[in-house]
């Protein structure tokens, strides 16, 4: 199992290669994100950058399908721990997810996305009677949302986290997430 600190110190790294390397950033990095929502008796914000793949599929009628890569470091806090009230879980998540978008050609205005990614825990989730058997889990969306005129993008998802089956139990996560982006 990936310990809080061992999470930590990789957050850390990341973050210090990202200030020392500020003008790489714009070269490998396109925006940032922060995220906050909600589940049953769980919470969560979360941190992202993003990579835009910068290719168009499916051009019609000034839309296409595009993506990006986006890789994030969320904090999780529970409140019914082992279905005990008032009994708290505080986790990390850290993961990355190719995300699949649908939008228009100059990427303002609404826009549909989707995507199904992976992600660490840094320990078993375990709350309202909601249990993950493994620290490793896949983490899917799919969101609206809509970028203004200037660049900020702000957008609702449902989320869901579960192993796939691969060990029980697996009742998985679901989420009601709000995101604002800001490219850099």
């Amino acid at each position: 199992m990936i310990s809080k600190t061992q999470i930590a110190k990789f957050a850390a790294a990341v973050a210090a290669l990202m200030v020392s390397q500020a003008g790489m950033a714009q070269n490998w990095l396109d925006s940032a994100s922060v995220e906050g929502g909600f589940g049953d008796q769980v919470y969560m914000v979360r941190a992202a950058v993003q990579k835009d793949w910068n290719v168009r599929w499916l051009p019609s009628n000034g839309y296409h399908l595009g993506g990006y890569w986006d890789a994030n470091l969320a904090f999780w806090h529970g409140t019914d721990y082992k279905s005990m009230h008032d009994h708290h879980q505080n986790l990390w998540v850290v993961g990355i997810t190719p995300v699949f978008r649908y939008q228009a050609d100059d990427k303002l205005g609404l826009y549909g996305e989707a995507g199904i990614g992976a992600s660490v825990f840094s320990q078993l989730y375990d709350n309202a009677s909601n249990r993950l058997s493994t620290a490793y889990e896949f983490a899917d969306h799919i969101g609206v949302g809509y970028v203004l005129q200037n660049k900020w993008d702000v957008s609702v998802r449902i989320q869901h986290y579960s192993n796939g089956g691969i060990k029980h139990p697996n009742s998985g996560v679901n989420w009601a997430v709000l995101r604002v982006a800001r490219p850099f």
